[in-house]
């Protein structure tokens, strides 16, 4: 059924449209919130889980949604960099290159991808299948040098198993995450769930592996407390 809403953008060939389903669950998004803007973070997600980038249809449809123009939707969609402004592979591999990966080999790695595929830095390969990005901190020091791909971690690296990895993306056929869910989702099924649309991976595993949780364990060995505050600091 026809919205009757203003038409957007005209995507490139090969570029799935935005449909009025797209726009009814882009509305069921704003419906989360109390005032509308907020919502344009996911939706930015769910239009990329479509398209998989943000695409100026994209931006056009978040900007008619929430009444705002589409510099505003710009800017915040080329302030983070979990937004693509070209098409991402179906499997995004992200390398950390901040200080401690790249002291254990976060660059070799990241020189290793760039060689191994042929590609640059946020470039997509010609079958689509892969694109690699350089980026900051993943909170994951503790198992440097670290990856993501479509936002999950492969732990401890090496150029060999990078390989390896790069290889099975470019297959269709990827490993699971060294931690979390048992099986790694395309870039768009990722970005549908970063749109706040359960997948149900969820609940199959947690992203804090022994060695983040060591100062926990230790705190609770010891019988750590929060101190207390008086009520007046509280």
């Amino acid at each position: 059924m026809d919205l009757g809403l203003p038409a957007t953008t005209v995507v490139p060939d090969g570029v799935p449209p935005l449909t009025d389903d797209t726009r009814r669950e882009a509305r069921e998004i704003i419906a989360r919130y109390p005032r509308s803007r907020s919502a344009l973070l996911p939706m930015l997600h769910l239009v990329q889980s479509v398209q998989g980038y943000v695409t100026p249809a994209g931006i056009s449809l978040c900007a008619e949604e929430l009444e705002l123009t589409k510099a505003e939707v710009g800017a915040v969609a080329t302030f983070y960099t979990m937004y693509r402004r070209r098409p991402a592979g179906t499997y995004h591999v992200g390398v950390c290159t901040n200080t401690l990966c790249a002291v254990l080999g976060g660059d070799a790695l990241f020189a290793a991808a760039k060689e191994h595929l042929g590609i640059g830095n946020n470039e997509t390969t010609a079958d689509g299948s892969v694109s690699i990005e350089h980026i900051e901190c993943n909170a994951a020091c503790d198992y440097a040098p670290v990856l993501m791909v479509n936002w999950e971690f492969y732990d401890n690296q090496d150029p060999q198993s990078l390989r390896g990895l790069l290889d099975a993306c470019q297959a269709g056929n990827p490993p699971a995450p060294t931690r979390g869910p048992s099986r790694l989702v395309s870039f768009k099924e990722m970005s549908r769930v970063l749109a706040g649309f359960n997948d149900g991976l969820g609940q199959e595993g947690v992203a804090a592996g022994p060695a983040s949780l060591i100062g926990l364990d230790l705190a609770r060995q010891r019988g750590d407390v929060a101190p207390s505050y008086p009520a007046s600091e509280a």
